[in-house]
């Protein structure tokens, strides 16, 4: 089961606050449908993000995908370790594989997400 203490977003990607930061990254099952994650292209710290938009890609040995970001806000730090060690996403897609931190415009759209049961249950009903 995903960690209970985040949420998550249809496009696979998941938001923890903490503090007034929200933390991003992308799911277990995301990582495992991408393979070897090869490549992480991260925003800068200061830009402006989107909910719902992309905000960088990921690359692996099968594939590239957008990453989306689950609530709008400021880049308050990019995770610069994903560069020389992008298998961090594989290896701990929940702790040091994290992508960026947003200072969100209003961190009440994290409650518009899915919940830890109602993203297993998307996943479960995946092809």
């Amino acid at each position: 089961m995903d960690p209970t203490d985040r949420r998550y977003t249809p496009e696979h990607e998941w938001v923890k606050l903490e503090g007034d930061v929200a933390v991003v990254g992308i799911t277990h099952f995301a990582q495992d449908q991408l393979g070897d994650v090869v490549y992480v292209e991260l925003p800068k710290v200061g830009e402006r993000v989107e909910a719902m938009k992309p905000f960088g890609v990921v690359e692996s040995v099968k594939t590239a995908s957008d990453l989306f970001a689950p609530i709008g806000g400021t880049i308050a730090e990019v995770n610069g370790q994903l560069e020389s060690e992008p298998q961090l996403v594989n290896d701990a897609p929940y702790e040091g594989g994290w992508m960026i931190k947003i200072q969100p415009d209003d961190p009440a759209e994290i409650d518009n997400l899915l919940s830890a049961e109602q993203y297993a249950d998307q996943v479960a009903g995946s092809p």
